[in-house]
């Protein structure tokens, strides 16, 4: 029993360690995530899927060390959610940390016109952009307004008011009430000639 209790709770990395090992690996990714911009937040595919998911293996060794131990476990858990905390609060009194940290939007659509550069410094491509407005209900980029990729890897889109079947629905009513004076208009000329 005892030895089950030592290899669960015994470290073999001190503990000052296993403090800042997950605290400096979480600012070194918060930096690359920056570096390599919001696309890799976005997941436009199953690639950068993938990407996430590995690196999350890949930094697992460096987080944890040589220690296998629950304790450890537990201690490095506290400080990624410690470390996460603390950045939190800090962005929280500091806006322009946060706007250093997470950058800035970045417009792809604007009147209905795709910004090919933007799109080309994301790294997005056309068929990517047609899928995030398929998803807001869109299918062309004439139909909307302004379509941003947020810093935190969402889009905001938001259509033009009115919309194209908005503006073609008003077309068809509106024909419909000049035929229905015309017609008016016919069934009064037509009751005066009868009454001749």
């Amino acid at each position: 029993m005892g030895s089950i209790a030592h290899s669960m709770f015994h470290m073999p990395l001190p503990i000052l360690e296993k403090i800042a090992r997950p605290a400096i690996v979480y600012v070194i990714l918060i930096a690359y995530l920056r570096l390599f911009g919001k696309r890799e937040l976005a997941q436009l595919n199953p690639y950068d899927l993938i990407v996430l998911l590995c690196l999350s293996n890949t930094v697992q060794n460096a987080i944890i060390g040589d220690d296998n131990s629950l304790s450890g476990g537990v201690i490095g858990a506290f400080s990624l959610l410690a470390t996460n905390w603390l950045l939190a609060k800090a962005i929280y009194r500091a806006p322009k940390l946060n706007a250093a940290l997470e950058g800035s939007e970045t417009t792809l659509i604007q009147d209905g016109k795709v910004d090919e550069d933007a799109l080309k410094r994301e790294t997005l491509t056309m068929e990517e952009l047609i899928g995030v407005l398929n998803k807001n209900s869109f299918s062309d980029p004439g139909e909307v307004q302004i379509c941003k990729l947020q810093p935190n890897g969402t889009f905001f889109v938001k259509g033009k008011t009115p919309t194209s079947e908005t503006a073609e629905m008003g077309e068809i009513l509106g024909a419909i009430e000049r035929l229905s004076s015309e017609l008016a208009a016919m069934r009064a000329e037509l009751k005066t000639g009868l009454t001749n």
